[in-house]
């Protein structure tokens, strides 16, 4: 937390993504974890014996993950180079 950023933990029932966004507004990049199902672009982050998920099922548009995918077909980013996922991240946003 600094004096010009916060974030807000509260625990509470399912909340929709659109109804977390309102409550951020106006924010210039949200990012969350979960809401898979969400028609959002997504980073799929996963660990070594981690599943992918279907990628034009949850609109994935990269991975971040130990080791470059087998079957990659969308840019692949190592789960520790936030640089590159935050350059990916800020080139998409145009």
């Amino acid at each position: 937390m600094t004096a010009g950023r916060y974030a807000i933990v509260r625990e509470q029932g399912e909340a929709t993504l659109a109804e977390v966004l309102a409550r951020l507004a106006p924010a210039d990049l949200v990012l969350v974890e979960g809401f898979k199902r969400d028609a959002h672009p997504k980073i799929d982050v996963r660990g070594a014996d981690a599943e992918p998920m279907a990628i034009p099922e949850h609109n994935i548009v990269a991975i971040a993950a130990d080791a470059e995918p087998a079957d990659r077909t969308l840019p692949w980013f190592r789960r520790d180079d936030i640089a590159a996922i935050a350059d990916f991240i800020a080139a998409r946003r145009g």
